[in-house]
């Protein structure tokens, strides 16, 4: 099994970019990981990896080493599955990705029971409010809100997810309630956004009499993390728009309060993502399954507290 240890490790440094990166991931420490490599190299009578004390990029021939790599992987998933009634007991590691907020409310907590029933499976969950890239960063599965930009990948739409503006007493006291979103724009309302590199929406498209519409909206306060969000309304520093899952509890006990409820955000779209080679892997289809059969209902029922 060593030159396949030494093969799946040149896959994680290529797909984490870092030695250091895929040695915490398999497990081991950076002189094993770099050892696999090392071996690897010399079986192969090439360099992989051009090396210096702060960058790793692979070389051509590591490029090209790459694909047939992964596929040399997942060949002996597959034959695996076909000796060992893997359906029923899944085995390996498989690399989840959701955004922070459905990852923390909803997805985490279900790891421990998938486990359970699984016991020959690891999790490997990335909570990360980014777009993540399944195929460079190694990913069998991702959940995310919203659209997805590669056409290349499958998807499993989950729910159209409602979403609320709303801020906290304190902030409706000292700026007052605005009901629409042109009062959001023309009372200079303090908007905190979720923005991080590459994010390509800066506005908040709000349902109107006339359709969806977009609204610029402006604000101090930004971050890539959705949840330094909320914590920023609770405090008083101004509106957040929240998938009404995220701040529902917060809204029930007074919290915080439902703003421009003259046009509501649109619904976002919750999906996940996966590559059809990924959903062919058995644990791949069962997490999602087990997922998604149990956070359907929640996302659907979600609904502002009365």
């Amino acid at each position: 099994m060593s030159y396949l240890d030494n093969i799946r490790t040149f896959v994680r440094v290529y797909e984490l970019g870092s030695m250091s990166a895929a040695g915490r991931d398999l497990r081991i420490s950076p002189a094993v990981t770099s050892s696999r490599i090392s071996q690897l190299e010399e079986h192969l009578s090439v360099r992989l990896f051009q090396r210096t004390t702060r960058s790793l990029t692979p070389t051509e021939q590591g490029k090209a080493f790459y694909g047939g790599a992964s596929e040399i992987l997942e060949a002996v998933e597959s034959a695996e599955a076909q000796v060992v009634n893997i359906t029923d007991n899944p085995k390996g590691s498989l690399y989840v990705a959701a955004p922070l907020g459905v990852g923390r409310r909803l997805i985490a907590p279900l790891v421990r029971g998938f486990l359970d029933k699984y016991p020959e499976v690891k999790i490997r969950l990335r909570l990360t409010d980014r777009k993540v890239d399944l195929t460079t960063e190694g990913l069998d599965l991702s959940f995310f809100l919203g659209q997805p930009e590669d056409s290349n990948l499958r998807m499993r739409k989950i729910a159209d997810v409602e979403r609320i503006l709303c801020a906290s007493p304190a902030y409706i006291k000292a700026h007052g309630n605005p009901s629409s979103g042109q009062e959001l724009m023309v009372q200079n309302h303090e908007c905190l956004n979720l923005r991080f590199p590459g994010a390509t929406e800066f506005q908040w498209r709000l349902n109107t009499a006339e359709g969806p519409k977009r609204f610029q909206i402006a604000g101090r306060y930004e971050c890539d993390d959705g949840d330094v969000l909320t914590d920023w309304a609770l405090a008083g520093n101004g509106i957040v728009m929240k998938p009404i899952f995220e701040v529902a509890d917060h809204i029930k006990a007074g919290r915080l309060v439902p703003v421009a409820t003259q046009n509501p955000p649109e619904p976002i779209q919750m999906a996940c993502l996966f590559t059809h080679r990924r959903r062919q892997d058995p644990k791949t289809r069962l997490f999602m399954e087990y997922v998604i059969s149990r956070i359907t209902e929640v996302v659907r029922d979600s609904t502002i507290p009365a």
